[in-house]
This record gives C-alpha cells, structure tokens and sequence, in this order.
C-alpha cells in the first residue's frame, strides 16, 4: 500500500550522526531520513554544523543588498541576467513565469566560481558554457566573500548529507558523489511586500511568489528561509493534493529533493511539488536556495539505469504500486540525453532574451521543440 500522505515536514537532528552519538542514535537519525526520503521528499536539518556567522552575514547582506540605495536601476543593469552567458546575475520582479503565472520576486542567482573554459571549437559541449564566473555588484565589494563562504559551506554540508542519504537507503556512503558538478547554484531572492494582492481564494487574498513546482536545477536543494518566522509562505503539496505550510523555524535548512534525485532513485524518492504564495499586507520576504549541482554528462541511461537493480528491489520491499514509483522528469522524458543540454534548454527557455543573445546557434531548436 502507498504511504499516508504528509501532514507535516520532518525535522532531521544531523548531531545524532556524529561519532560521538550511542549507535541507536545514528540508528534512530536514519530510520526518520528514509522515512522522509521515500514518503515526503521534504525535510528540515539541524545541528548541522554551518558556521552561524556565515549565515547571519547573508541573512543581514540581503535586506541592505535589495534596497534601493544598493540596488539601482545602475547596478541592475550591471549584474544583470541578460549580461551572463552563464545566466548568473540580477532578475527583476516578473521576469519568470513558473505553472503559467507570472512571479513576483527579483533575485540574484550566484554560483560557485569557476573560470569559463567552453570556447567556439574547443571540443567542449555546449551546455558546459553554463559555468562560468559569477556577477558582483561594484557598489557593495562587501557582498563577494559572504556569498562564497556560504557556497562553500553549503557544499560542504551537502556532501556530509549525502552520506547519511545513501546511509538511510542502505548504498555505499559515497555512491551519490559520481552524480555531482563542479558547480553549485545559490539564488538571492527577495519578494517584495505589498498590502494590495488580487489573487483570491477561499481565506484569504494571496499572490503567487512563485508557482507550483518541482526543483529541476539541482540534485538536492537546501533552503535557507531568511525573514523572521511570522514571514510565511512555503508550502509543500501533499499526496492527497493539500497545501502543507513550511515554517521558518530558526536553526534550521529546509531540504527537498530535485529531479534528478528522483530519476536515479527510479521514482523510490520524489521530488515534491512546492511554492511560495505571499499573503495582503505581508512584509517582505527573503530566502536563500542553494542547488547542489548535477554533473552535465549524466545521460539518461546512467541515470535510470546506474541503480535501478537496487531501487527496485526497494520498491518490491514496499509493494509500492505504479502510480507510486512513476517518475515525473522533463529530464527523461525531453528529446535531449545529456542533463546539461536539458538544462541549457530549460534556461534558454526561461530566459529567452539570454538565449537569443548567447545562444543562437540552438536557440530555435530549443524554443521550438515541444
């Protein structure tokens, strides 16, 4: 039988791995890590060992970073998205549309910093010009060395996790890493406050800050939810099509599953379905994803096909039906075998005005490939 749908988020206390816990400890950690692997997709960690300054320093940059003072309409232009072959830099309110609406949320997407190394006809695919170096406000050099510190630590307690992950799912502790990029993403994002919304539902007049969906850029997605915790808005949707609200609760990451997670676990662990709305007369709200990265050459057969006698042995043990194990993943199901090109086509798509700039060779090809 299916398991019962999620009612709440699970809190993952990731002290009680430490080598200094009893085994019933670690014990107990992995029975609730499976649990929130293979029946919510969502999770919170704590105690999880990044350095409390390194994100207090983000959390207080953002405010200062998104204020008018700071972020000009000079500045904007300067970091802008449509600058970055990379789609590194600002974004303004509005400029995605996520389940056919419009968002409202600016943001400013980082990632780890490398030099570009894809050039015309140096025999590097073209989706490996995705990497590249990141955009940095001239007016604020304070922000540089917060952000990569984060990124630094934030990949770190991703490797950590991945360890108890395959722990909890009975593989070797280091399976997960030969899916990983060199790169990471991080997204600054900023939803801005309004006492007037005009999306109306059964209790109350809310906005979509950004619509239903399910992280498609990363392998695992760790969340930062940095406004004070009356500041709402995340939810996850559940297997019986309900709303779960996301709190902020202090000392923690919320943690959910990406696609490509999904794909290589051949449907045992999924990706679920989440959104931000903002509520009339809410105060702004700032939040920091980081996207662990997927290594581009992935192809779909090594990604279904890499563990499926595993997982499929799991999805035996829990008689789990079709329904239950099928895995919903643009990924698998696009033209595209190689993860990068499906990302390219993705951001191509989402940002066609850097598309047409950067990437004109394929962008036809890819707008018009439905």
């Amino acid at each position: 039988m299916p398991s019962p749908s999620f009612t709440s988020i699970p809190i993952i206390d990731l002290s009680l791995a430490s080598s200094s816990s009893a085994p019933t400890d670690k014990q107990a950690l992995l029975s609730q890590l499976h649990y929130a692997l293979t029946s919510v997709g969502f999770l919170y960690v704590t105690n999880h060992n990044v350095p409390s300054k390194a994100i207090s320093d983000l959390v207080d940059a953002l405010p200062y970073l998104f204020s008018p003072s700071i972020l000009t309409d000079q500045t904007k232009d300067e970091i802008a998205l449509h600058n970055s072959p990379h789609f590194l830099g600002y974004s303004s309110v509005g400029a995605e549309i996520t389940a056919g609406k419009v968002d409202r949320r600016e943001q400013i997407e980082y990632a780890t910093e490398l030099d570009e190394k894809w050039a015309v006809g140096n025999g590097l695919p073209l989706y490996e010009r995705l990497k590249g170096p990141n955009q940095w406000p001239s007016e604020y050099p304070e922000l540089r060395p917060i952000v990569e510190r984060y990124i630094s630590e934030l990949t770190a307690l991703g490797e950590r996790f991945l360890r108890l992950v395959a722990e909890a799912l009975s593989l070797p502790s280091d399976i997960f890493y030969q899916f990983l990029s060199e790169q990471h993403r991080l997204k600054l994002v900023h939803y801005p406050g309004s006492s007037s919304y005009t999306l109306l539902t059964e209790n109350a007049e809310i906005e979509q800050g950004v619509g239903p969906h399910k992280d498609s850029s990363g392998w695992w997605t760790f969340l930062l939810q940095a406004s004070p915790p009356q500041v709402k808005g995340l939810q996850a949707l559940n297997q019986e099509g309900q709303w779960i609200d996301v709190p902020n609760i202090p000392g923690t990451f919320v943690v959910n599953i990406g696609q490509a997670f999904e794909v290589v676990t051949n449907g045992v662990c999924k990706a679920t379905v989440h959104r931000v709305v903002l509520s009339s007369g809410q105060n702004d709200r700032y939040s920091i994803p980081f996207f662990q990265g997927v290594r581009g050459s992935l192809t779909k057969e090594e990604a279904v096909g890499s563990l499926r006698g595993h997982f499929q042995k799991l999805q035996q043990n829990r008689n789990a039906d079709d329904e239950a194990t099928a895995i919903d993943s643009p990924f698998l199901k696009g033209k595209y075998d190689t993860w990068g090109e499906s990302q390219l086509r993705t951001k191509i798509r989402s940002h066609r005005d850097v598309g047409k700039k950067f990437y004109a060779e394929v962008y036809e090809k890819y707008i018009n490939d439905n």
